[in-house]
């Protein structure tokens, strides 16, 4: 009977990771291989952060002899600051690791000048599992590792009931954290351009960070009566956005395998976004998904005007968001994907 801990951060916590074991665990695989979620971290005030830690690592401690193999889930330098320790005792009792990569862009994890601080797990891990082929190479690039130990597996779409056409409304949505990574700032000056031709049409952005920004900026550009800032959503007010949404638009930077994107597949939503991350694993601009360069303001405004004015275009990008959300990236296909891997190390 194998055994795996899952080593993550809270399920309190908001982010990608979460999401994606909350996903994870509500497939077959999680009772299949009795998996334990040993939560290491939650957001907020320094004491809390040490707590989890603590309590985390007693969680751990006590678990770890009578499992087979510890699956950690890391991201940017400051989780695998963390995760590594996980590694090393992980190795120590003779379990078998799974190391798995959710960075926000190799330049914040194993591409850049951090490297060296993955080296330790990512050369001791029995499997690397990375969200696409993309992050594979840059894997290869970084460790040289061989091309049995590593694995692509995407995030699942979470499970929801599309929305219903007579749901929609006349909005763009962005779900994500308002840095300028994720292109918040350029998405409002690309509406700008084009909110003029459409007075019936709003810009939703939901998420924390740089809000007051972005309404000084909506107001710079004399749109600040079509945009609204939702603030960071979740439950019901996350899927009262997604539902009533008509176009999901993401104009980031750099990405794992964006979540936001993944939710609005779940929606059955037509997806404007950029080619970073995993995203060029899928996408076939104009068929399956609308894409532009990151930072390519023009590019972008154009991108959603034409999903407005083309009903035939959108109406074909929305059936392949279909197709995302019930094959690609269904949750019981990823985990029978994950199943297999676990089943390998056996």
């Amino acid at each position: 009977m194998t055994k795996v801990l899952v080593v993550a951060t809270s399920r309190k916590t908001r982010g990608g990771i979460t999401s994606v074991i909350k996903a994870h665990e509500s497939g077959e695989q999680w009772k299949k291989f009795h998996c334990h979620w040993v939560q290491t971290h939650r957001d907020g005030p320094a004491w809390r952060k040490v707590l989890y830690f603590v309590t985390g690592m007693a969680d751990f401690l006590v678990r770890v002899p009578f499992y087979d193999i510890v699956h950690i889930h890391t991201a940017d330098y400051g989780t695998e600051k963390r995760k590594r320790i996980f590694a090393r005792l992980t190795k120590l009792f003779g379990k078998k690791l799974i190391v798995h990569l959710h960075s926000s862009g190799p330049e914040f994890s194993i591409g850049g000048k951090y490297r060296q601080l993955y080296e330790y797990s990512f050369s001791h891990a029995d499997k690397v599992i990375l969200l696409s082929n993309t992050w594979k190479q840059e894997a290869i690039n970084a460790f040289h590792l061989p091309e049995n130990k590593m694995e692509v597996l995407y995030n699942p779409c979470p499970m929801v009931r599309p929305s219903a056409l007579k749901e929609r409304e006349k909005n763009i949505l962005f779900a994500g954290t308002l840095t300028h990574r994720k292109g918040y700032d350029d998405l409002i000056k690309a509406f700008a351009a084009i909110a003029h031709k459409y007075p019936d049409w709003r810009l939703k952005l939901a998420g924390n960070g740089e809000i007051d920004r972005g309404k000084a900026l909506a107001l710079e550009f004399g749109i600040d009566g079509q945009v609204d800032f939702l603030g960071w959503v979740n439950g019901k007010e996350k899927d009262d956005a997604f539902r009533h949404a008509s176009v999901y638009c993401l104009p980031s930077y750099s990405e794992g395998f964006p979540m936001g994107v993944l939710d609005a597949w779940a929606y059955h939503l037509p997806v404007v976004t950029t080619p970073v991350g995993g995203i060029p694993d899928v996408a076939v601009d104009g068929e399956n998904l609308m894409l532009f360069e990151p930072g390519n303001i023009n590019a972008l405004a154009h991108c959603l005007e034409r999903l407005i004015d083309d009903k035939e275009l959108y109406d074909k990008i929305q059936r392949a968001s279909v197709v995302f959300a019930g094959r690609v990236f269904d949750k019981d296909t990823i985990a029978d994907r994950l199943s297999s891997i676990y089943i390998s190390l056996t």
